[in-house]
């Protein structure tokens, strides 16, 4: 049986500030936790059905009843399992966050040379949860946020991904200073960019992808060194979702190099 601090405690890392604070974020479902568990996250505590703990062989959980399932979880549809997972810095860093994220900014020239994804100011966590997961799919292994796109360990967040948050670096920074330092091709989708299945392309490079009512920021915009443009072919639509235009756009990447 939880006690109501358990579930105090839990229940207050839906909040970011709780989060970070005590390093932990929310995962669910057997194939989240099964994915992070696998990829050598560590688990603070997990809670789970008598029936997860014998498929699994997971002793060290504590056996919940379905009634306090629902209680623990963030979902609408409960699913045998709910743990606190360690977070893997330097994501969120706690007292230490803005000299380390700098840090990575500036060392990011000095990183293996690939592809990968900045965001800049993604707001919607099921947006920032298809995106870790087309960035797994595509073989993407980093993806760079503004300080003001979505947490991603947000529980909706998390959720979204279906586990590819295991296998994605997520690093929070100050995006401009990384762009600036950054010596490979900077590509953003515009509207006054160019063609993206007519336009040259690189196997090495940094695609920018903004927030889903403004776009790149014009603070950004400015060091896009390459515009690409996904074109319409029906003048109905007004554009594309954020998440659907970077899955379009790193699978023209990928399938010019692969």
């Amino acid at each position: 049986m939880i006690s109501k601090n358990q579930l105090k405690f839990h229940r207050q890392l839906e909040m970011k500030k709780y989060r970070r604070q005590e390093g932990l974020f929310v995962a669910e479902g057997p194939k989240v936790v099964g994915d992070l568990l696998e990829a050598g996250f560590e688990a603070r505590q997990i809670y789970a059905t008598k029936e997860w703990i014998e498929e699994t062989g997971h002793t060290d959980a504590q056996e919940v009843s379905e009634d306090e399932l629902r209680k623990l979880s963030f979902l609408q549809h409960p699913q045998k399992v709910v743990a606190q997972i360690v977070m893997k810095f330097p994501t969120w860093e706690q007292e230490e966050s803005a000299s380390l994220t700098r840090r990575e900014c500036v060392t990011f020239s000095e990183r293996e040379r690939h592809l990968l994804l900045a965001l800049d100011g993604v707001q919607d966590p099921g947006n920032l949860g298809t995106i870790i997961r087309i960035a797994d799919w595509f073989g993407i292994s980093t993806i760079y946020c503004s300080e003001d796109t979505a947490d991603a360990w947000n529980p909706k967040v998390v959720q979204a991904t279906m586990g590819s948050v295991a296998r994605v670096n997520i690093i929070y920074c100050n995006l401009r200073e990384l762009i600036e330092k950054a010596d490979i091709p900077v590509y953003g989708t515009l509207l006054d960019g160019n063609n993206i299945y007519e336009e040259e392309l690189s196997e090495e490079g940094i695609i920018v992808m903004g927030n889903e009512g403004n776009g790149i920021s014009p603070r950004i915009r400015e060091l896009i060194t390459h515009k690409l443009l996904i074109p319409r072919y029906h003048e109905g639509a007004e554009s594309l979702n954020v998440a659907i235009a970077t899955a379009i756009t790193c699978a023209e990447f990928r399938r010019r190099f692969h």
